[in-house]
């Protein structure tokens, strides 16, 4: 499983000022690669060449930071090491998002599951389950609260491992959002598995974003959707082992919910509520975890 977990990417954005005419004509319409998937970005721009070269050259550099399987990657070289020295402002961020995230949901969404997430995958390839023992063992090697955060290092315990993959493709859309910002460009979606909008359409109407579960559309403005579904990535290949670990057995969740979506000012926090999300008893639960946090809500869920 890489950075992303969806298969295409795409970006759209319109400036503002410009007129009509030109709105109508898109200045440059890229495709290519971009974190590990295809991609389009489509920038309406008289300078659309310029940024959007500075918008790849960003998603290159988050990955470079982000990416759980790049060697030389900053996340990368912590999980070898228990040890970043001057960590990067971007993981040190993103960490505390996901420090953040795990407090206020009482430990369900846990950044440190890595190892249990790898014995899931490498038992799987041998066509068996982890053995509770195994999953025990595991679980041992994870704990939010034995990472250490400061800008002058990140550390924790020996053997643990972090993968930001419950909330780093929300968290790239949120710094590439910034970065077209910065250039004037304010009619803005972005699609990296999770949707992240700036304003609205540039006919002033909400972007129109499709969710399991939902017959008409969700409108987007200034806002961020994310969906999660525990058997959307399996370990097995009956379908049953899903990819959304439980920190309190080891397992893959047992959710009442085929998905979630959730919605949230950025798409960092849409992206780990959704995962969260699932690992609720109920709905009453989901409820109950979205109250923690302001101006997040579902916006659809579909029962198991």
């Amino acid at each position: 499983m890489s950075l992303t977990r969806r298969r295409f990417i795409a970006i759209s954005a319109v400036a503002a000022s410009l007129p009509a005419a030109l709105v109508a004509r898109p200045t440059q319409h890229w495709t290519g690669q971009a974190l590990g998937a295809r991609a389009s970005i489509r920038l309406d721009h008289p300078d659309a060449e310029a940024i959007t070269a500075r918008c790849l050259a960003e998603i290159e550099r988050l990955e470079n930071i982000l990416s759980l399987y790049r060697e030389g990657s900053a996340l990368s070289r912590l999980n070898r090491e228990a040890l970043l020295e001057a960590p990067p402002f971007e993981l040190l961020d993103c960490l505390a998002r996901a420090h953040a995230v795990h407090h206020a949901t009482g430990g369900l969404f846990d950044v440190t599951l890595q190892p249990l997430w790898a014995l899931w995958a490498e038992t799987a390839v041998a066509g068996r389950c982890p053995s509770l023992l195994e999953r025990r063992a595991a679980l041992a090697l994870s704990g939010m609260e034995r990472v250490e955060l400061s800008p002058e290092r990140i550390s924790m315990s020996r053997g643990m491992a972090i993968t930001l993959n419950g909330i780093g493709q929300g968290y790239v859309a949120d710094r590439v959002a910034m970065l077209l910002e910065a250039e004037g460009l304010t009619h803005i979606l972005i699609d990296t598995g999770e949707h992240r909008a700036v304003g609205s359409r540039p006919d002033g109407s909400a972007w129109p974003i499709r969710a399991p579960g939902r017959n008409d559309t969700i409108p987007l403005a200034a806002r961020a959707l994310a969906t999660s579904a525990p058997l959307g990535t399996a370990f097995d290949a009956a379908g049953q082992d899903g990819h959304i670990l439980d920190p309190r057995t080891g397992a893959p969740v047992a959710s009442p919910f085929a998905s979630v979506t959730i919605s949230a000012p950025t798409a960092a926090l849409a992206d780990a509520l959704a995962t969260a999300a699932c690992l609720t008893k109920d709905e009453a639960g989901l409820r109950d975890l979205l109250s923690a946090f302001t101006d997040c809500r579902a916006e659809a869920v579909v029962l198991s």
